[in-house]
């Protein structure tokens, strides 16, 4: 196990220093960040004064290599909006994020576990019909026009609970459904077919023929079997969250997580916030991956650490 952890954490250094060569190329080869950061109305003197004193007036290879350094000293520079340490502000800001992501996602799980197998149970009756289409209508419907649904409906038309920022438990409950309506509608399709596939094994129809009851066999048996490809799904999902779907959300409550202030940060020009949000957001990435492998392993002890 050790040997593993080791061998995927250089692997996920890696690929964070991908990550690190892609941004300075983009923010320094196909762009010109003082551009990004200071007013169309600076001057000429006050441009290369701001170069100058960014160091981006020296060779490409010296930007790079102050760049990589600079990072290694987890520095990612100042923010020019909010006029701290960039990083310092994703970590004030990701806590809110993680837990907008918890709550969404738990929330699907717990949701999806039993609608798929409820569905699954009864192929083609009402109830499979009910979950597959309320799951069919959740992959269609956009995350931002959900949120504004939902926005109309329990701000305006039943005012019960608040639509923007965070506080109190009753702040996280739209954002965390809207959040929750993607995830829950794949799981529980995905649930179902696995689900569905299973009931069709010798194994399962064994069971039956013993007289062991569905509902064991189902629980038991079949939804036991695909708990890895669904722990898969649920990783994917939190890569996912991660990487995009919380910026619909955020924006769309005003929840002050690193989505929301991403947005903010790239309409103001603040290139050195921005990087640290990629930078984080690329080993919270990486380490999720190396923790799915590892539940993976404690789930199915067949599974070999290769």
């Amino acid at each position: 196990m050790a040997a593993f952890l080791l061998r995927r954490l250089l692997q996920g250094a890696l690929v964070v220093l991908g990550v690190t060569f892609t941004v300075f190329v983009v923010t320094r080869v196909f762009g010109n960040p003082v551009d990004l950061m200071l007013p169309l109305s600076a001057s000429a003197e006050q441009r290369a004064a701001f170069a100058a004193e960014l160091g981006l007036d020296r060779p490409l290879p010296a930007q790079f290599m102050q760049f990589v350094g600079e990072l290694l000293r987890f520095d990612f520079g100042e923010s020019t909006w909010q006029r701290r340490p960039a990083m310092a502000v994703v970590l004030e800001r990701l806590p809110n994020s993680l837990l907008l992501i918890g709550a969404g996602l738990g929330l699907a799980i717990i949701l999806a576990l039993p609608a798929g197998l409820l569905a699954a149970g009864r192929p083609g009756g009402l109830l499979d019909r009910v979950v597959t289409g309320i799951s069919l209508a959740g992959l269609s419907m956009p995350q931002f026009w959900v949120g504004l649904l939902l926005i109309v409906l329990f701000a305006v038309a039943i005012p019960v609970l608040p639509t923007s920022g965070m506080g109190t438990p009753a702040h996280l409950v739209l954002p965390a459904v809207t959040l929750a309506l993607v995830p829950f509608a794949r799981m529980t399709l995905f649930v179902r077919s696995q689900i569905m596939e299973e009931l069709n094994r010798p194994y399962i129809r064994t069971a039956l023929a013993r007289g062991l009851p569905r509902s064991r066999v189902l629980v038991g048996h079949a939804l036991r079997n695909t708990l890895v490809p669904f722990l898969t799904l649920v990783g994917w999902e939190l890569v996912l969250a991660l990487a995009g779907y919380t910026v619909v959300v955020e924006t769309v409550f005003a929840w002050p997580g690193m989505g929301l202030v991403a947005i903010q940060a790239l309409q103001r020009g603040d290139l050195f916030l921005v990087q640290a949000i990629v930078y984080t957001v690329a080993v919270l990435i990486v380490l999720v991956n190396i923790l799915l492998d590892v539940v993976f392993k404690l789930v199915d002890p067949r599974i070999g650490l290769g």
